[in-house]
């Protein structure tokens, strides 16, 4: 999966989870928190579908690492590499 996938699946799952935001609008260096009404259950839900949809396992522990779309792109392509998901 090409960093450019992923990013376009991490923005999809973003907007699923929370509708009002715009997708053109995203900084994405900057915290989801800090741009968009985000609260810990949407991350939550958030995580969940990133998990679902690109079978990575997320432990809570890298939960910080998904708080921007560049982290996320980072992060998720790094656990994709691994083999992490099939």
């Amino acid at each position: 999966m090409t960093e450019d996938e992923i990013r376009t699946a991490v923005v999809e799952q973003l907007v699923s989870v929370a509708p009002d935001i715009d997708a053109g609008d995203i900084d994405p260096a900057a915290s989801f928190r800090d741009q968009f009404d985000i609260d810990s259950m949407d991350f939550l839900n958030f995580v969940i579908a990133l998990h679902e949809r690109l079978g990575v396992d997320i432990p809570e522990i890298d939960y910080p690492k998904l708080s921007s779309l560049d982290g996320c792109v980072a992060y998720l392509a790094g656990k994709l590499a691994q083999g992490a998901a099939p």
